[in-house]
């Protein structure tokens, strides 16, 4: 039997009417490698190294259903800089389920929210009844590993140099039960420190990675839930883990009667994690219920409390059915592991803000900037502005560069420091990589590099810097 004969195969998603299917979010299913891509402005000399990014991108028209940002196929991009001039290249995140398909030339795989899996006589013993590995999320280069960052689950190891797929990575052991798409790497002591919910009790973990590749801790259980529960992010300092459970639910039982898998519950509060990294007791914080995909940074006070910066929601949107209003703010909480107290304050008057990045050798430690993306006061349906917050001033200035914008990165550089980001112009279709001075962002780019394919709109990036400016990236 082939996956056309299969009379449970879900129908085609309609594409032509999918928001995130179509425009800017359509996908790509070339792979390409372009050298001295056109150049408007100058890039700085003192710029080595690459920028790296990751997005869904069914490799595949999708079957069954197709949830963004959950569905979808890895497809990392890289932008490289070096000697004034820049090249690109991307390539498919190829597990199992894309090779596969692949050779049928077809989707043999439903969106994760719509119930299928393929039988044994579709795809083998081996890939029957499983769902589709989605490492789609982020990217994150440690202890020589560059890994392509999955929900909950391991990530894929990728080539550095040819970003050819290795194979599953389980960190030596630090991520045997998995990880979720945003461990943090202290730029201090070069460990990275990571998180994992899962189905079953004690449905969430932490362990760390040591600068060096091999396992500090092994996956250790966070007690104190009743349930199993979504936590998209972390943060970290340099005293504690800091993880927000907020009520976001697995309802199991909801989906054996045809339920949602995910379910809003806001009468249980959020519950705030400090975790010392040394291995002391956790503290519990109760306060009321929000929703937090992201996380910009947190530090520890010489009061002994903790500071935190996030964007905040007032429910998760496309988990839970509301009319209520849902801001989207940057805000800023003070939560004390002695008392319990938290006191959450905004930080910016601006609201519908999202993926917020610092400089990330800033990460644990106070920091002062800021950038976020967001809508300005255009007719885009799509974020189409980079945000600037300062912390020391309250003072906010945007770039709106009349395109579809994605998360930035911050890059430093030898002799200053500089912003990036991918941007799509909605009406064109052209994808272009813009460089930004760090210190005065809102005048615009220096340098706009323009790339030779479109890049569908997509999620998280790091920013690797070669020293060695002949290494090929």
């Amino acid at each position: 039997m082939t996956a056309t004969t299969d009379p449970h195969r879900p129908a085609p998603v309609d594409l032509a009417h999918h928001a995130h299917l179509t425009g800017v979010f359509a996908p790509q299913r070339e792979e390409v490698d372009a050298a001295d891509l056109p150049v408007h402005g100058e890039i700085p000399d003192d710029l080595h190294g690459s920028y790296l990014r990751n997005g869904p991108n069914p490799r595949f028209d999708p079957i069954g259903s197709f949830v963004y940002p959950l569905d979808g196929d890895g497809m990392v991009h890289r932008v490289t800089l070096a000697g004034g001039q820049a090249s690109y290249s991307n390539r498919f995140v190829r597990t199992p389920m894309i090779e596969l398909e692949e050779q049928r030339g077809q989707a043999l795989w439903s969106g994760i929210t719509d119930g299928y899996t393929p039988p044994a006589s579709v795809v083998g013993d081996e890939l029957a009844g499983t769902t589709r590995e989605l490492p789609d999320i982020n990217i994150v280069a440690h202890a020589g590993r560059l890994m392509a960052m999955q929900e909950s689950d391991r990530p894929y190891r990728l080539d550095p140099r040819t970003l050819a797929t290795v194979g599953k990575e389980d960190c030596d052991g630090a991520m045997r039960v998995g990880s979720t798409a945003h461990p943090k790497i202290d730029p201090r002591t070069g460990e990275m420190v990571l998180f994992n919910y899962s189905l079953e009790a004690p449905y969430l973990t932490w362990s760390v990675v040591g600068a060096d590749g091999r396992t500090l801790r092994t996956p250790t259980p966070v007690h104190g839930l009743d349930a199993p529960m979504m936590i998209h992010d972390m943060a970290l300092t340099e005293k504690y883990v800091v993880l927000f459970v907020n009520p976001l639910v697995f309802d199991l039982a909801a989906v054996m009667t045809g339920g949602a898998l995910l379910s809003w519950q806001p009468e249980r509060g959020t519950r705030i994690a400090l975790i010392p990294r040394d291995g002391a007791a956790i503290r519990w914080i109760d306060t009321e219920p929000f929703w937090v995909w992201h996380f910009a940074n947190a530090f520890d006070n010489p009061d002994g409390s903790v500071t935190v910066d996030y964007v905040e929601h007032s429910y998760p949107g496309g988990f839970a059915t509301s009319t209520a209003p849902n801001p989207a703010s940057l805000m800023r909480a003070q939560c004390d592991p002695v008392t319990g107290a938290i006191n959450r304050t905004r930080i910016s008057e601006r609201t519908g803000l999202e993926f917020p990045r610092i400089d990330d050798r800033l990460l644990t430690l106070e920091h002062h900037r800021v950038a976020t993306v967001g809508k300005a006061d255009t007719d885009h349906d799509e974020l189409d502005s980079l945000w600037f917050h300062d912390l020391r001033t309250g003072r906010d200035t945007v770039w709106t560069p009349d395109v579809a914008v994605g998360e930035p990165i911050y890059i430093p550089g030898t002799n200053r420091d500089y912003w990036g980001a991918i941007g799509t112009d909605p009406v064109d279709m052209r994808s272009r990589f813009y460089l930004l001075d760090a210190d005065n962002p809102a005048s615009g780019p220096i340098a706009t590099i323009d790339l030779p394919i479109r890049v569908p709109a997509g999620l998280h990036g790091t920013w690797i810097t070669v020293h060695r400016p002949s290494l090929t990236l």
